[in-house]
């Protein structure tokens, strides 16, 4: 908006009048959102007084490591990582086809294109414990409830990605190749697949990297891998055990971060 400054130019604003007041009550009220949910949290402040002098404490606790725990805890940081790769490769098969559905050029008809959204939206709105504790009860605590887990909750975020990339190709070599007579399984694997190839290495590296995180957390509830180790011993207070756990972690999400960035550089 344009007004008239004391030298008799005009001088630019963003906002008239109006629109200014309008975002002062937006801002107000957003302020007044926070406040009213900070009440509603009921916070004992005499917790939060404390809580540096136990957290102190329990770093005394943890430290020094149990190296000697090091050993047992081998076996359940594999199962980790084969919980992580076996759930993203499961989930790379079923995320293909729904990606197909929820991508506009390829899905079928708007039926079809309204269910691979709605297996999307789905599957990435159910955190990966709530399915994990499905899993577990409908197969018993441990590794395939993981990674079942990690599969069901990859689905969505694998699938919208690369619906996404379908939808970005150039549909020139597809006709062309339907133009010869060739199959929809053919149109497939040589208009669609090479072009979508990078964004689906890039997808599945980052997704494998999201899930080595969320397989060490799903042991929590009985789903396998080091959370259930973590746990343990956090319920027997065996602190330095509990710390040479977080070492072990912090090492594989390193790596997997490392393995995943290369990965990825690889194809961009």
């Amino acid at each position: 908006m344009a007004s008239k400054s004391s030298s008799g130019g005009a001088e630019w604003e963003r906002f008239d009048s109006r629109q200014r007041l309008v975002r002062y009550f937006l801002i107000l009220g957003v302020l007044v959102v926070l406040a009213v949910s900070w009440r509603s949290m009921d916070i004992n402040y005499t917790y939060v007084a404390s809580a540096p002098r136990e957290v102190m404490d329990l770093l005394t606790r943890m430290y020094p490591p149990n190296v000697t725990y090091t050993n047992e805890i081998v076996g359940p940081l594999l199962e980790t990582i084969n919980i992580s790769i076996l759930g993203t490769a499961l989930a790379i098969v079923m995320a293909l086809p729904v990606a197909f559905l929820s991508a506009s050029n390829t899905t079928p008809n708007r039926w079809t294109y309204l269910l691979g959204k709605f297996i999307v939206s789905f599957t990435r709105s159910v955190n990966v414990i709530i399915w994990a504790l499905i899993f577990v009860v409908l197969f018993g605590p441990g590794a395939l409830a993981g990674v079942l887990a990690i599969a069901v909750r990859s689905v969505g975020f694998t699938a919208k990605l690369l619906g996404e990339a379908i939808e970005e190709i150039d549909r020139g070599p597809v006709e062309a190749i339907s133009a010869t007579g060739a199959s929809t399984l053919q149109t497939f694997i040589y208009g669609i697949a090479p072009q979508i190839k990078p964004a689906f290495i890039s997808v599945a590296t980052f997704r494998w990297d999201i899930n080595v995180r969320a397989s060490t957390i799903i042991g929590f509830v009985g789903a396998g891998g080091i959370g259930v180790a973590l746990q343990t011993n956090i319920n027997y207070f065996k602190w330095d055990a509990v710390l040479t756990i977080l070492i072990a972690i912090l090492g594989i999400v390193l790596v997997s971060e490392g393995v995943s960035a290369y990965l990825r550089g690889k194809v961009s």
